[in-house]
């Protein structure tokens, strides 16, 4: 008689911003419906050049003094969204794998991803809306709290760290990727240059989960 070696459970790790939204983020979509556009692009340029993430969401939040639950609402809704997240996600519930999302983002921006069939999400821990406390400069997530994210993840759901698979574009990610052992680096920029197993242009995560699909079945 011959035995079926049993396929293992993988964990796919999505990036939010400039993976999931293509060319742009949470903070640039919340901040166009606030018209502070070139407030957030100045922000955006001084994390690029050294501005740590919880300084970033500081004054983000000064900001967005004023940022209401129905601004956010309109933000997500009209990011530019790859194409197929759902049917990536549905289709990895259906294999038996999980998926979860980790970013810096707000929760409150990050967390409506349940709604399209994520198994968890993690952002950075804000102050409810509308805002009355500061920032909680602890509860800001950087690249080193997505490694240990998706490590707790990963005894959570019991699946093995090798046998995940990070999508990412940038900096923020390049600590993660450079311990799990399937990536896609998705429109990426020079940060994941080298690090990425698989490299994705284009505008459909269809086509870009295609890539590591069965390559661990």
């Amino acid at each position: 008689m011959f035995h079926v070696k049993p396929r293992r459970q993988r964990l796919h790790l999505f990036d939010l911003d400039g993976t999931l939204i293509r060319g742009s983020a949470a903070a640039v979509e919340i901040s166009r419906q606030l018209g502070v556009d070139e407030e957030i692009a100045a922000l955006e340029k001084g994390f690029l050049q050294g501005l740590t993430p919880d300084e970033f969401a500081v004054r983000a939040r000064a900001l967005w003094s004023a940022l209401t639950v129905e601004q956010v609402t309109a933000a997500f809704d009209g990011a530019p969204w790859l194409l197929g997240i759902r049917e990536v996600w549905a289709d990895i519930r259906d294999r038996g794998d999980r998926c979860a999302v980790i970013s810096l983002s707000p929760d409150f921006f990050v967390e409506r991803l349940l709604d399209w069939g994520a198994h968890a999400v993690h952002g950075s821990r804000w102050p409810a809306l509308p805002f009355t406390e500061p920032v909680h400069r602890p509860g800001i997530l950087n690249a080193r709290a997505k490694v240990r994210i998706a490590g707790e993840l990963c005894a959570e759901y019991g699946v093995d760290p090798a046998h995940c698979v990070a999508y990412g574009d940038s900096m923020s990610d390049a600590e993660l990727f450079a311990i799990v052992p399937d990536t896609v680096a998705v429109n990426a920029d020079h940060h994941l240059a080298g690090l990425a197993r698989h490299t994705y242009t284009g505008g459909d995560l269809r086509e870009a989960y295609a890539l590591v699909r069965n390559s661990a079945a």
